[in-house]
């Protein structure tokens, strides 16, 4: 009797710490990476981590964005953009709408979904972009 009830008693143990870690997974699996170029040439790199706000079932995510100028132009270094982006993905994931604010100045985006989200960023007061991205 006292051999069961210590493998029973390392069992109540041990079961809450897994339910712990599949929780601790759940919640990292559901922040996604956003990365991606801007402009004709590709010549900036956007990079973002979003996590879900809202209701579960909304695919609506946030999070910090950095514009970094990856292209021939840039005489002093990369030039670099910070700000926010806010997503939602449609309900099959097959198009994107974005709100974004860059340096202050904001942006929407949208895009259709073929091998990456393809669209056009449109910022105030300035000529519609070419922003190609990926979502890991």
């Amino acid at each position: 009797m006292s051999v069961r009830r210590s493998r029973l008693g390392c069992a109540e143990r041990v079961l809450p710490v897994i339910a712990l870690m599949g929780l601790c997974t759940a919640a990292r699996a559901e922040t996604l990476e956003l990365v991606g170029y801007a402009g004709a040439l590709g010549e900036w790199e956007i990079t973002a981590s979003v996590i879900p706000i809202g209701p579960a079932g909304k695919k609506e995510f946030t999070g910090p964005l950095k514009m970094r100028h990856v292209g021939y132009c840039t005489q002093d270094g990369p030039e670099e953009r910070a700000g926010e982006i806010s997503l939602q993905l449609a309900s099959r994931s097959e198009s994107l709408t974005a709100r974004l604010v860059l340096d202050g100045i904001p942006c929407t985006y949208s895009a259709r979904k073929t091998h990456a989200y393809e669209g056009t960023m449109a910022c105030t007061n300035r000529a519609p972009v070419p922003l190609m991205v990926w979502l890991k």
